[in-house]
């Protein structure tokens, strides 16, 4: 699988402004009115390493410039002065905007170690802020706009007493239906059907009350997924299925991309799976950055020209820019060849 990078990359780097001075990564992405809209994940500072979402947008989809010169998310707006609302993702359904986040109450703190997940750093917030547990947890919601700049909370999508992200909607309803994608970190053990985080499906009639959640797919190929799955970029609608690109992280917390179709009209059923990845860290800018090494991890894609545009993080540190023709890349996920 034939799948080309940019040879800007990384497309979209720290800097300009103090609230994106540390780095950017794990944007969201749209296209509306034959515009690139992006929607970028930032940090001021390591310790605490507290994260913004910034605003975007480009004519050609690589080259990117700020539509506004302050952040359109901050914890602050979603009530947590304290806190970090994280990797975006964005969708337009009947002319609205949603876009799923992760928040963490308290803000993580990191330190670049050059090797694994970087050594974690408590800091002692006023008020008693990040001295329970449930404070490090990670909730799920959603918020949407009419204009990609104001935004209204619509709801949590994930229990508060767990860690679930990964929270990614459907860009169209199915059968009259909100559809989501989850990761709840706690789904794991006999009861739940695996025996590791995995990617789960529920659905909404008002995008407030979701129904339980039903596994969707699980680590399969220990080579690349044994330590977790999750969805990463919002389902692209094909003649042949929704295709979603998820991550697989191994034991060594190396990041990989694969490919799942799933049944356009039941798309708990999984028409098709990659069984290798089909991407891993290559470039110098997906090995060594500041933060996490071997990390890419999309979280956005759009299609034009038929050309698939997948926007992922790398190493928590930049945004860059992939590409491969969609009816290639859903040939190959049914037709996947023996290795």
């Amino acid at each position: 699988m034939q799948i080309t990078r940019h040879p800007n990359n990384p497309i979209v780097v720290p800097g300009g402004y103090d609230w994106r001075k540390v780095t950017v990564f794990n944007p969201a992405v749209i296209i509306d009115n034959d515009k690139f809209y992006m929607i970028e994940r930032t940090a001021e500072s390591l310790t605490p390493c507290k994260n913004y979402l910034g605003l975007l947008e480009s004519e050609d989809g690589v080259n990117f410039t700020h539509v506004k010169d302050e952040p359109i998310v901050t914890p602050d707006m979603l009530g947590f002065p304290y806190g970090s609302v994280q990797d975006p993702r964005l969708v337009k359904i009947d002319g609205t905007f949603y876009l799923n986040y992760a928040l963490r109450p308290c803000a993580m703190s990191y330190y670049p170690t050059g090797a694994g997940v970087p050594a974690r750093s408590i800091p002692e917030y006023p008020d008693g802020w990040g001295e329970q547990e449930g404070h490090w947890l990670t909730r799920s919601s959603i918020l949407k706009s009419q204009n990609l700049l104001d935004w209204e909370f619509v709801a949590d999508t994930t229990p508060l007493d767990i860690n679930d992200r990964d929270n990614i909607l459907f860009p169209e309803k199915i059968n009259g239906k909100f559809v989501l994608l989850r990761r709840p970190e706690e789904y794991v053990g006999e009861q739940y059907g695996t025996e590791k985080a995995a990617m789960w499906i529920t659905y909404s009639d008002d995008l407030i009350h979701w129904e339980e959640p039903k596994l969707l797919i699980k680590g399969e190929n220990p080579e690349w997924e044994s330590r977790k799955i999750g969805g990463s970029t919002p389902p692209i609608k094909t003649d042949k299925g929704w295709l979603v690109l998820y991550h697989g992280v191994d034991e060594e917390i190396v990041y990989r991309v694969g490919a799942v179709l799933l049944d356009l009209e039941n798309p708990e059923k999984v028409i098709a799976r990659t069984r290798h990845f089909i991407m891993e860290p290559e470039a110098y800018y997906e090995k060594f950055g500041f933060q996490i090494p071997n990390v890419i991890f999309p979280t956005g894609n759009v299609v034009k020209d038929g050309l698939l545009y997948i926007y992922y993080g790398v190493t928590d540190t930049a945004i860059a820019l992939a590409t491969v023709p969609l009816d290639e890349l859903v040939a190959y996920i049914l037709n996947e060849p023996e290795q």
